[in-house]
């Protein structure tokens, strides 16, 4: 039996959805307990929980054979900080994870975890792999470019920037590269492996770095997106460094969009940094490790994104 942490976010949902029409189910940890009716519609157990509190973890897994870790976080709130809910809530779950005999962990990382990261974000991804890797349980750790989808948080604020006037801002210089993959593809690599649920393919390495068949800019998702859309805007580049300095007022500027209909997105000065580095590996990865060909940014953005 999966459990699966995180699985009311943009994955999560497709996941369990994915899980229960190949006729698997599990438990899912439900911080908010509005959101339980989301796994309970496909049959999945749903228990109250949060990994960044060991107390609500107490017996949670038990009876469940896989652990799902997909909780992350790509803004930081108060004290919902990136060491709070990668390092520390992911310790939280390896502990109790032990406590239940699970039998294999898998964790969503991301392209680029590294613990010499400068990113934050990045690094302490790289510091919940090692603690995954050092638990002693057989683990499986997928480190994917851009996610993108029905839900998606990526391609939602992008559409937000579209309609925000006659052209669309673009943060720094646009050049920095990704590898969006599609969720359905996402699905596949991830049942490739966990389809009994147990893996049946044992590869040379437990951990996964790969993303869609294509390298794209910042502005080449801008452009294929406004194209879905049917938009046709030009680009406005705004350096980095203008943006930084206007980070202290950007709740001031959001709530002043809102006054006038306009949704500005919010950003941070972490996420602005991660639009200077690429984010990339190799193009066929996922033929090389899943066996298919996963489907191109265009094609995904035919099967979720709707003309206005």
């Amino acid at each position: 039996m999966f459990f699966i942490a995180g699985s009311t976010g943009f994955v999560g949902r497709h996941l369990v959805q994915a899980l229960d029409e190949k006729g698997q189910w599990g438990r899912c940890l439900v911080r908010t307990p509005g959101k339980s009716e989301q796994c309970k519609k496909y049959g999945f157990e749903a228990v109250a929980g949060d990994i960044t509190g060991r107390e609500s973890l107490r017996g949670k897994l038990a009876g469940s054979t896989v652990v799902v870790h997909l909780v992350g976080i790509i803004e930081e709130k108060d004290n919902v900080t990136f060491e709070h809910v990668h390092v520390t809530g992911t310790k939280n779950l390896i502990d109790e994870a032990k406590q239940a005999g699970i039998k294999h962990f898998f964790y969503q990382s991301a392209l680029g975890a590294s613990l010499s990261s400068k990113s934050r974000y990045l690094k302490t991804k790289a510091e919940a792999e090692e603690i995954v890797k050092a638990s002693g349980i057989p683990y499986t750790i997928f480190r994917p470019s851009l996610i993108v989808g029905k839900g998606d948080g990526f391609t939602e604020r992008m559409k937000e920037l579209i309609r925000l006037g006659p052209v669309v801002p673009v943060p720094g210089s646009g050049t920095a590269r990704f590898q969006p993959i599609y969720i359905g593809d996402w699905i596949k690599c991830f049942m490739s492996i966990f389809s009994n649920p147990l893996p049946i393919v044992h590869k040379d390495t437990p951990v996964y770095e790969f993303g869609g068949p294509e390298h794209l800019t910042y502005d080449e998702l801008l452009m294929q997106l406004m194209e879905a859309l049917d938009v046709r805007k030009p680009l406005m580049h705004v350096p980095l460094a203008m943006l930084k300095m206007s980070l202290p007022f950007s709740k001031l500027t959001r709530s002043i969009g809102g006054l006038v209909g306009k949704n500005i997105p919010s950003v941070t000065g972490e996420q602005l940094e991660l639009l200077r580095i690429d984010n990339i590996c190799d193009r066929a990865a996922v033929k090389k490790y899943f066996g298919f060909s996963p489907l191109s940014y265009r094609e995904a953005l035919k099967l979720f994104v709707k003309e206005r």
